[in-house]
């Protein structure tokens, strides 16, 4: 690592650190696997207290950025890692606003993008395993009197077995954030669905999802998405 120069007076010395480590990896000076310097090494580099050092690895640990492999050193991870999540979740989550159009919106282009992954990824074989829980969603909308959450349970269960056939971790779990994000928007079309007698429409619309996946109808994926979303002003 190379020192990047002067700190501006108004920045504290760990976003110093902190944006010298960013300028480092978008460079690809440093790499994923790649050994940092000790703490007194970088203390000396950049010009700061140890202290300083220590704080600003332990928010890139935190970040899932580094990671301490004792008695060995801290390295540089590699690959996606769990705790990157948390900050995009709470950056998204916080500015959202209360925009319920773009929530939709931001539904549509992930559901879109995780079925052509989806379709892109998983075997011929691994589509047909979509057969099982798409029964157990048949089963729940289509029995004498449909349960709220069990539908909701047999419906996001579905999804959670396609996200996982996309066979990349970070469509997947960027795919749960934005479906944790809109649990109340989709249990609330359930419901609303289920008061109106319209389980057998829920459970078609979800049948239809999986014939464009078996049938990798990218073109369908395109076409159908929106129109199997159920907005409850339009039911």
């Amino acid at each position: 690592m190379n020192p990047m120069g002067e700190k501006r007076n108004n920045q504290s010395a760990v976003q110093y650190l902190l944006d010298a480590f960013n300028e480092e990896l978008l460079s690809g000076a440093l790499r994923p696997g790649d050994q940092i310097p000790t703490e007194v090494e970088l203390s000396e580099q950049f010009g700061v207290a140890r202290n300083t050092v220590r704080e600003a690895i332990k928010i890139l640990v935190a970040m899932g950025v580094l990671e301490i492999r004792r008695p060995v050193g801290t390295f540089v991870c590699e690959g996606f890692t769990e705790p990157m999540i948390s900050p995009l979740l709470y950056g998204v989550i916080l500015g959202r606003g209360d925009s319920y159009d773009e929530l939709m919106d931001l539904r549509e282009i992930m559901e879109t993008g995780t079925m052509l992954t989806v379709i892109r990824n998983a075997t011929d074989e691994e589509l047909l395993t979509l057969s099982e829980p798409l029964a157990a969603l048949r089963d729940a909308c289509l029995a004498d009197a449909p349960e709220i959450e069990n539908v909701f349970e047999k419906d996001n269960a579905f999804h959670e077995t396609m996200m996982a056939l996309s066979h990349n971790r970070m469509v997947e779990r960027i795919a749960d954030i934005v479906r944790t994000m809109t649990h109340d928007m989709r249990h609330e079309s359930v419901e609303l669905m289920l008061s109106k007698g319209r389980s057998e429409e829920l459970y078609l619309a979800h049948e239809k999802l999986y014939r464009l996946l078996r049938d990798r109808d990218v073109d369908g994926v395109y076409k159908e998405i929106r129109s199997t979303y159920f907005v409850p002003d339009a039911i």
